[in-house]
């Protein structure tokens, strides 16, 4: 299983626009300017490959913060 410090520098790779943000467990990730459908998808397709779990939009929906999508993920 990846740590949370793991996931977060997945998170973070999905993100090209994005190099000034600082991505922490705690970063409010849809307030991001660079947030958008494309990017739900690729954290979708970042969680099958890497932690091999589905996860639908309900579940990005649901989660504010990069830690609370872990352990979303992770349970």
């Amino acid at each position: 299983m990846k740590s949370l410090q793991q996931f977060t520098e997945l998170f973070a790779e999905q993100f090209d626009e994005s190099e000034d943000v600082v991505f922490e467990a705690t970063t409010l990730f849809k307030d991001l300017d660079e947030w958008d459908s494309m990017i739900a998808l690729s954290i979708i397709a970042m969680v099958d490959d890497e932690f091999e779990k589905t996860i639908n939009g309900d579940v990005i929906k649901n989660a504010s913060t990069i830690e609370e999508l872990y352990k979303k993920v992770t349970e």
